[in-house]
């Protein structure tokens, strides 16, 4: 399970919309990265995900987005369940097959 986190939701945002506000005066968005999370306390690669994230959230960027990235979380845990659920019906029905395999042989 993941840690939680020491930036609240409200934080993230603000941060990160002022990378992209204060990106046009520095000179690349690592720069701004680097400088913003001077700013609010956090480290710059922390940040930077953060950006990438939000891109990506907002089409600028290719990859899954964060409820694309939930859903696909969700859908894995729920096929590991049912994976589980059809080992344990198959080991049952396989037991009760030899019982009623073994009662018709006495």
């Amino acid at each position: 399970m993941a840690r939680p986190s020491r930036f609240s939701p409200e934080v993230r945002e603000r941060a990160v919309r002022m990378v992209f506000e204060h990106a046009p005066e520095h000179a690349s968005q690592w720069a701004a990265i680097t400088s913003i999370a001077e700013k609010i306390g956090c480290a710059a690669e922390t940040l930077r995900s953060w950006v990438r994230q939000a891109e990506r959230d907002g089409g600028r960027r290719p990859g899954l987005t964060t409820d694309a990235r939930a859903r696909v979380k969700q859908l894995e845990r729920e096929n590991v369940e049912l994976r589980r659920a059809n080992e344990i019906l198959r080991l049952a029905s396989a037991y009760f097959a030899k019982a009623e395999l073994d009662r018709r042989a006495k």
